[in-house]
């Protein structure tokens, strides 16, 4: 597991250069989680490989928890940037079941990466890792994109909470391989209907 996280924030790139360095860093440490796993990970390894000083990657990433959880959020967003406007002719829940399998199938391409991203979110605290929220909210948007919900409610929220701490159940099924592909997203997909499926009164 990893260690908790420090009780303070990330400096956050104010300029191109520091923002280059900082993706420079995730790269990294991606590649080595994807490679060897989390606890194999050493930051002073991941700070020599992308060519900055120790103290850089702490002043980003006070932990290893703050760096993982940091690409998890930087993964979502880039899943939002690349997932097709819905067809006309699919389901709101069918278009939401599509975008999570699509997440999943991407995070499953390298496992143990995934493993490290999730254990250090379930690891934070929403206090100190403010990368928590743009997990939270991105995956919020993204999804409230594919179900068609433009001005959402908070019953439109909950569903869709509800139906996240599934999805991460599910992909930890995958990744504990407790499930197979074609079961879990069949419980993906039953999830996606039971909690979207609009009632009687069309909500």
């Amino acid at each position: 597991m990893p260690r908790i996280a420090e009780a303070r924030a990330g400096a956050e790139p104010s300029s191109p250069r520091q923002r280059e360095r900082r993706q420079s860093i995730l790269r990294v440490a991606a590649d080595r989680a994807a490679a060897t796993g989390l606890e194999q990970v050493q930051m002073h390894d991941v700070a020599k490989s992308a060519g900055v000083a120790i103290g850089t990657l702490y002043r980003y990433f006070p932990s290893k928890t703050h760096l993982f959880t940091a690409l998890m959020a930087d993964q979502i967003e880039g899943l939002a940037a690349r997932v097709p406007e819905r067809d006309a002719d699919t389901s709101p829940e069918d278009a939401v079941f599509e975008t999570l399998r699509t997440a999943t199938r991407r995070l499953l391409r390298r496992p143990a990466l995934a493993t490290a991203m999730i254990q250090s979110s379930n690891a934070a605290r929403a206090t100190s890792v403010p990368d928590l929220a743009r997990i939270d909210s991105g995956f919020l948007d993204l999804l409230l994109r594919a179900w068609g919900v433009e001005q959402p409610t908070e019953h439109h929220i909950t569903r869709l909470r509800l139906l996240i701490l599934l999805w991460y159940g599910v992909l930890q099924s995958r990744l504990n391989e407790r499930l197979t592909p074609e079961k879990a997203y069949a419980d993906l997909r039953m999830g996606c209907h039971l909690l979207l499926a609009p009632g009687p009164d069309g909500g």
